[in-house]
């Protein structure tokens, strides 16, 4: 149930995206109470009363932009994870990859919504907490559902095993958008980091599997 305007609607994909992109980045930085909406029209380019033309108000912006959110990971992210594959770590290595060619399709979405997960804003309502609260749960089921944790080494909690593998692929994912910012995702550009990420993951499975 996307809280969505027939005007907007009806706005062109590319200016959609330059409000829906500076509004997340704005909200994922500064929270519900210090978000600006002067900061936004000026990331976006646009004017004041053409953002408010097609939001009533900073909330209704916020409500939808959760909604969106939730639905593009969903769609976009989670419903694209292989849960046939019972290996933990190549799970993972797909899941990164559609991560990683997310975020340079839509660099904010990642933070704006883990925010609003870690902060549990007292802006939103409990049905849009409740909406987030879903999504974790699906994520969960997506990255844990069906594993064969018979790969792990038997000397280690197990546990443990899954937080230390999805602690260094989170990293690696963070210095790669660090090095990558300002880049385009092409796969010439790319490929050596890949590369680079594949060895680290098969280095985890010497370190955490049998």
């Amino acid at each position: 149930m996307i809280i969505i305007t027939e005007k907007f609607a009806k706005l062109d994909k590319e200016k959609q995206q330059r409000i829906l992109s500076a509004a997340m980045k704005e909200f994922a930085e500064q929270g519900y109470e210090k978000a600006s909406t002067n900061n936004i029209v000026k990331e976006a380019g646009i004017g004041k009363g053409m953002l408010f033309y097609y939001f009533n108000n900073k909330k209704m912006l916020l409500y939808y932009l959760v909604e969106w959110g939730v639905d593009f990971l969903i769609k976009e992210y989670l419903n694209m994870i292989d849960e046939e594959q019972q290996d933990f770590i190549e799970r993972y290595r797909q899941a990164a990859k559609i991560k990683m060619e997310i975020y340079y399709r839509n660099p904010h979405v990642f933070n704006f919504l883990s925010y609003f997960i870690i902060n549990d804003d007292e802006a939103l309502s409990d049905d849009l907490k409740e909406l987030i609260a879903e999504a974790r749960q699906l994520g969960y089921e997506k990255l844990f559902n069906n594993i064969d944790a018979s790969l792990f080494r038997d000397d280690l909690p197990q546990e443990g095993i899954y937080k230390l593998i999805i602690w260094t692929i989170e990293g690696y994912e963070k210095d790669v958008i660090n090095r990558l910012k300002g880049d385009k995702l092409l796969e010439t550009e790319v490929k050596p980091l890949w590369d680079e990420f594949y060895t680290i993951l098969d280095m985890l499975k010497k370190v955490y599997y049998k």
